[in-house]
Order: C-alpha cells, then structure tokens, then sequence
C-alpha cells in the first residue's frame, strides 16, 4: 500500500510535522476566534438512551487505547530495560487492555454513529464534521483492533520497538525518523495515517471539548447545561450578522412631538 519510497517519507517523515502545526495553530485560532463554538454540540435532548450507554462504552474504551498509546510510544526504550521489563511482557499487556478497550470503544462508536446517521432529527442536526470526525475514530478503532491480530503472530516486541523509537525519533526532530516504519505491515501504517488525520482534523471538530475536561468541566464550574437551539442559520452567517450590527452605530431616539 505505501511501497513507494516517496510515500513513505511523506507520510511519515513530513506530515507528522505538519499535523502537530495544524493541530497547535489551529487550536489556538478556534479558541481566539470563536470561543463560543468550543462545545460537544451535544445531542442529548433528541434521543437520551442510545447516546448514555454508547457515551460511556465510547469514552471509557477510547481514554484507555489514548493513554495507552501515549505511555506505550513514548516511553523511552532505555527505561523498560533498566527497569528489566521483557518486550514480549509490555507486548502481551498491551494486547489485552488494547482488545478490551477497543472493544469497548468499537461498540460504543457503533452505537454512537448508528444514532447519528438513522436518527432522523440527530441527522438533521449534525455537522458534515459530526459524522465525518465519528467515522474516522470507528475506522480507526476497526483498523486497530486489525492490527491486534497481526501482533499476535509476533509477541517477540520487535515491532513494538519500531513504533516506540519511531515517535520518539519524530519528537526529536530526527530527519530519517520515517526509515523505521518503513518495512512494516501496511494496516500499521493505515492506522499510523488515520491517527495522524485525526489529530490534523481536532481544531476543526467537536474533538476540541477534551482539552476542556480538566479545566472547564471539573474546576471552573459545577456542571454544564444543555441548550437546545432554534436558530437554523449556520453559525458563521450569524456571527457574521453579529460583526455588522456591533460595526453599526446604535439606534437613535426619536425627536419629541412638538407642544401645542
């Protein structure tokens, strides 16, 4: 799939830059420009049930495959020899926390983009970028839990290995950091580029709620509310309507009747 040596480096060699770009100034941008827009857009009044129990399986799986992911790449391949951790030991426990909360979070994901694309108030009310970023992450947990299997079939840890020294290589700035994914399986390499088109697609999404879970949701405030709203103008027509109106002088008072 990516056979061509340009491909690969592009795919892993440059565009792991130019996501964390995307992903760092596009951020920055959505909250200086349009704070108001940074929300899950919940969908709870429409149709309560379905969206708790796949809210839940969803989450709880997809937090765990995160930090998952995150302690697994980046800890440093020198500390799991100085601490005497076998490959094979971090392999097999990765398998199975990785298999249950992938299967927790593929289930969950069903759920939540069943309800959205054969509920037809929730579609309605969804965004292009609702459905599109909720395929992505059921692609992404599909494709993972493929490469659960082909894991399976090498519990030595090599490729682990490969992974691990690859974002690392990436997070110092490596140039040839790319070489080391090089000969892999090429479902590793799909989910390596889904991971990295989400991340570029987060500023532009509902995605950017999680950045406020520790702050906002659990330290500023006791709780959130959920608005249901009438307006059917897209957002940006009405910010912009907004911008006119705030540009504009303010209405002037009508001149008294003259005495009799």
């Amino acid at each position: 799939m990516f056979g061509n040596f340009d491909i690969d480096f592009l795919i892993f060699g440059v565009m792991p830059y130019a996501v964390l770009a995307v992903a760092l100034v596009g951020t920055i941008a959505r909250y200086e420009r349009d704070p108001f827009t940074w929300k899950t857009s919940s969908s709870q009044l429409l149709r309560r049930k379905q969206l708790m129990w796949g809210s839940v399986l969803f989450h709880g799986g997809i937090i765990v495959l995160f930090f998952g992911h995150l302690i697994g790449l980046f800890t440093p391949v020198w500390l799991l020899d100085t601490l005497g951790i076998a490959y094979g030991a971090k392999q097999w426990l990765a398998v199975i926390l990785g298999g249950i909360a992938g299967a927790s979070a593929f289930v969950g994901a069903s759920m939540l983009l069943h309800r959205r694309l054969f509920d037809t108030r929730i579609r309605v009310n969804s965004s292009f970028a609702d459905i599109a970023i909720l395929v992505a992450l059921w692609l992404q947990i599909v494709v993972g839990m493929g490469t659960i299997v082909l894991t399976l079939g090498h519990m030595d840890g090599a490729e682990m290995i490969r992974f691990m020294t690859w974002s690392q290589s990436v997070m110092g700035l490596q140039l040839n950091a790319w070489t080391e994914v090089v000969g892999v399986h090429w479902l590793y390499k799909l989910h390596i580029f889904l991971g990295m088109v989400i991340v570029a697609a987060f500023p532009f999404t509902r995605l950017v709620h999680m950045l406020s879970v520790p702050l906002r949701y659990v330290t500023l405030r006791p709780g959130y509310q959920i608005v249901r709203s009438r307006r059917r103008r897209p957002l940006e027509d009405r910010r912009r309507a907004h911008d006119a109106r705030q540009a504009k002088a303010g209405p002037v008072a009508p001149a008294p009747a003259p005495a009799e």
